[in-house]
């Protein structure tokens, strides 16, 4: 099986690469448009020269079977239509694209080509998180934070909140039927930002300070007198009277624990079969991201 990893900036060689060399019966074709980067990723990762590529059109002279796109968000729609338009089923790193507009057009380009298309949250797949799904969930908590890196609201939201939006929705048990966005911006960059979504019986909070002066993520949740909490997706204390600690295995690689071999089996697993990853739940998480965006630009609450 032919595969395509396009950009080979940290997520790639410190995520995606260490997972998928691992692999048997996969071809590893590398593209990326600066050579000295090509050439050193591929020598760390033994990729014979010619499964090297600073060209697109060589890359796809190769007729790759399936392609992860780990370049910049701003690279993502031109790169992601070429290989939709060529039939290659594409994994993109979150988000698809900055805006909700190209993300649609992505999805339905994908649509129509029957081709699959599926976005890197690797949270859902992330053991702890996952393993939420059989908590009562009255309650929802994530915290994500980060230390002196305030950022334009459109470029915080789609690249980095965006994460807790989709977290949320996956963990969410029933219908959302109310949302409520508050936020702190100085001088055209957001600092902090917390969501609120609602539905019969439940309750999810999602919060981000970029000046928070720690860098951790934090989910609870809790119901029916009980209490699971996530830290830092390592580390699970269920509280029901006593709390309970259950820490990250030593041997237990970091790509695992964090979702994303979990979500690079499970897309290469539906390629391999002839399915159609399909990215139409994931466009709902741009909406509602293009919708926080909106309110803050707009300065409606």
């Amino acid at each position: 099986m032919k595969v395509a990893v396009i950009g080979l900036g940290d997520i790639a060689r410190k995520a995606y690469l260490p997972v998928l060399t691992g692999l048997p019966g996969l071809s590893l074709h590398l593209h990326t448009r600066t050579a000295a980067t090509l050439t050193r990723t591929a020598d760390s990762f033994h990729i014979p020269a010619d499964r090297r590529h600073t060209g697109l059109d060589d890359l796809l002279a190769a007729r790759p079977d399936a392609a992860f796109v780990h370049a910049s968000t701003e690279s993502h729609p031109a790169l992601v239509t070429r290989l939709l338009e060529a039939g290659v089923p594409t994994y993109v790193d979150k988000p698809l694209a900055h805006s909700l507009d190209e993300s649609t057009r992505l999805v339905e380009l994908a649509a129509s080509r029957r081709t699959g298309l599926a976005v890197g949250f690797n949270r859902r797949h992330a053991p702890g998180y996952a393993q939420c799904l059989e908590h009562p969930r009255d309650l929802i908590l994530m915290q994500k934070h980060r230390v002196g890196l305030p950022a334009a609201p459109r470029q915080l939201v789609f690249d980095d909140f965006i994460h807790v939006v989709d977290t949320l929705r996956f963990l969410v048990p029933g219908e959302i039927t109310a949302t409520d966005v508050r936020w702190r911006a100085r001088d055209g960059e957001l600092h902090h930002l917390v969501l609120q979504l609602a539905g019969d019986g439940f309750t999810a909070v999602g919060a981000m300070n970029r000046l928070s002066g720690s860098t951790e993520e934090i989910l609870e949740v809790s119901g029916q007198d009980t209490k699971r909490e996530v830290r830092n997706l390592a580390e699970v204390i269920d509280h029901k009277g006593q709390p309970t600690v259950r820490r990250r295995g030593d041997w237990v690689p970091v790509a695992r624990q964090r979702g994303i071999e979990q979500a690079v089996l499970a897309f290469l697993d539906a390629v391999r079969v002839g399915g159609t990853p399909d990215a139409s739940d994931a466009l709902l998480t741009h909406e509602l991201c293009e919708r926080i965006v909106g309110e803050i630009e707009h300065g409606t609450r």
